[in-house]
């Protein structure tokens, strides 16, 4: 089924168009509808999208669109849509999952131009469902820094997010990522899923130790996502409460106090009140 005009031209503005990250086969009927009948298509690198459109049998204009465009390279697809269909793709999966094209967006409808997306193949998504992880929160976080020390900063800003992590990341850097992950969140689970929709196609799960034992043996190759399970549940007893009130006490009134260490710890108020008050009593 297909709402498109009898004349078979697309209305001027932007689509956001899906690839395959893989498997060409995974390309829908809708997007191969649109980069068929649309004018322009922007794309990360046009030797990566020729591929694809010859594939499909389709030849068309192809226009370099990437981090390093210069914002003249944007206002001349800007121009174009106003009075033409301007297709945009990425390398691989969805646009704007992880690459720059969230400005091309915002400045589209900044200027009133008329922007779709078309839904498709998603690489963080689909390593979300093969790791067998909760998956009714999760945070995709995109590519792990490559220096050690902001790899481990950001895993420790993220270290009481309540869901599932996931990030990009490369072969090359796998174990010093799981590396950083044992240190920074200990006792997390965590999943590799590489090779998404290929020949090869792994998902492989376990501690730390495990996954970095079989990597170490063999070497991975390919794109990777890589998953973290969410940190425990703690309960009461986990906590040292007396300290945590002692702590709070320094600087607040002992209200004040009962009611922040009520959020970190899930106690009741009025009984981390009336021991505040007993702590200041001594």
């Amino acid at each position: 089924m297909s709402d498109a005009p009898e004349n078979n031209q697309l209305s001027p503005g932007l689509y956001i168009v899906a690839t395959p990250i893989g498997n060409l086969g995974d390309i829908t009927m809708r997007a191969v509808d649109i980069l068929t009948r649309c004018d322009v298509i922007a794309c990360e690198d046009t030797r990566v999208t020729q591929k694809l459109t010859r594939h499909l049998g389709i030849s068309k204009m192809l226009w370099r669109y990437d981090d390093h465009s210069a914002e003249a390279d944007r206002m001349r697809l800007l121009e174009r849509m106003q009075h033409q269909s301007v297709a945009l793709v990425s390398d691989a999966g969805t646009p704007l999952v992880s690459d720059p094209g969230y400005r091309l967006v915002r400045d589209a409808r900044a200027a009133g131009i008329a922007v779709t997306s078309l839904p498709g193949p998603s690489a963080p998504v689909m390593a979300l469902t093969l790791s067998g992880m909760p998956n009714d929160r999760f945070l995709f976080a995109g590519f792990l820094p490559s220096k050690e020390k902001a790899r481990r900063d950001i895993l420790t800003e993220l270290a009481s997010v309540r869901a599932t992590l996931v990030f990009f990341d490369t072969a090359p850097r796998l174990l010093k990522s799981l590396e950083a992950i044992d240190e920074v969140l200990p006792g997390r689970e965590v999943a590799v899923a590489r090779e998404l929709t290929k020949t090869f196609e792994e998902c492989r799960s376990g501690t730390v130790a495990e996954v970095s034992a079989h990597y170490a043996a063999h070497p991975p190759r390919g794109e990777i996502v890589l998953l973290v399970s969410q940190p425990p549940e703690q309960t009461a007893d986990d906590f040292d409460v007396d300290a945590l009130l002692l702590e709070a006490l320094a600087d607040m009134k002992a209200s004040h106090a009962a009611g922040k260490v009520a959020k970190t710890t899930g106690i009741d108020r009025k009984e981390l009140y009336a021991r505040a008050m007993e702590l200041k009593d001594q």
